[in-house]
């Protein structure tokens, strides 16, 4: 048996994308596969789930029993737990169903057989129900972050855990601001950078693929983003679209931001 680190990539219900994060790795792949011993990876090649390992990646939400059971042997089973992408780490795209009182009836409505889908009312983070040792936010994660963490746990070196919002990216990038230029609802003040600014990048709004930033102002940009004339609907959707169950974008998508709105707005008229 090698004495190399022991790595295992593991799916749940997800749509792969954050595991194309190591197989685009191209020379870096190569480097890694030198250092560890991949063990599973069932969209690379070894099938080994119920291994032992020192390092064990999580990509999907937990939406059945069977998941549940199953990331609670994957934890006894390994020494560090990584979750990797949105929907490990705040439940996905998927969690928009925690927010619809008629999620119950969307699988007679779209399966012709609704008898055998048997999933839990929510989709949930994998720390909803075990420990997790680290997060890759992102939908989808890059490879760079991958090379980062897994360097750093193979150096002995504590990862770094990056808080900067998409904002700074496009300060250090000189990169035209969108909400403040044009206008438009960018997520960016509130968003953890790693994407490297791309959707601004482009003039493109950040839709907060990889997750809310801690300490953000969240109400603050939702007056702002009622200052364009969005709608408290339309605020809310943009915070529901890929991070729904993120405590940080709840604040927002559980307030009645109509009357939220209009206090702050009487508020502002007054202190004028």
């Amino acid at each position: 048996m090698s004495d190399k680190p022991r790595i295992a990539v593991h799916k749940f219900s997800s749509c792969d994308g954050c595991q194309l994060a190591f197989l685009n790795m191209g020379e870096d792949l190569i480097n890694l596969a030198e250092q560890v011993e991949i063990i599973h990876f069932a969209e690379a090649g070894p099938v080994a789930e119920d291994a032992l390992v020192d390092i064990a990646f999580i990509e999907g939400s937990v939406v059945t029993a069977h998941d549940q059971q199953r990331i609670k042997q994957i934890r006894n089973n390994s020494q560090y737990l990584i979750t990797i992408g949105a929907c490990a780490t705040s439940g996905g795209i998927q969690a928009l169903k925690n927010l619809a009182a008629d999620a119950a009836d969307w699988p007679a409505q779209i399966y012709g057989q609704p008898q055998y889908i048997d999933s839990l009312d929510q989709s949930g983070a994998v720390s909803d129900y075990v420990k997790v040792d680290f997060e890759l936010w992102g939908c989808p994660i890059n490879s760079a972050q991958v090379v980062e963490l897994v360097n750093s746990l193979l150096r002995g070196v504590s990862p770094i855990d990056h808080q900067d919002k998409v904002c700074l990216t496009c300060k250090q990038e000189q990169i035209v601001c969108t909400l403040i230029t044009q206008g438009k609802p960018c997520l960016g003040p509130v968003t953890r950078n790693g994407c490297g600014a791309l959707c601004p990048s482009f003039g493109r709004d950040c839709f907060g693929c990889y997750g809310p930033a801690e300490n953000s102002n969240t109400i603050g940009l939702a007056n702002r983003f009622a200052g364009l004339g969005l709608l408290p609907d339309e605020i809310q959707r943009r915070f529901k679209l890929v991070h729904a169950s993120a405590s940080e974008n709840q604040r927002i998508i559980a307030r009645d931001l109509t009357q939220d709105l209009a206090q702050d707005l009487a508020q502002e008229s007054s202190d004028e």
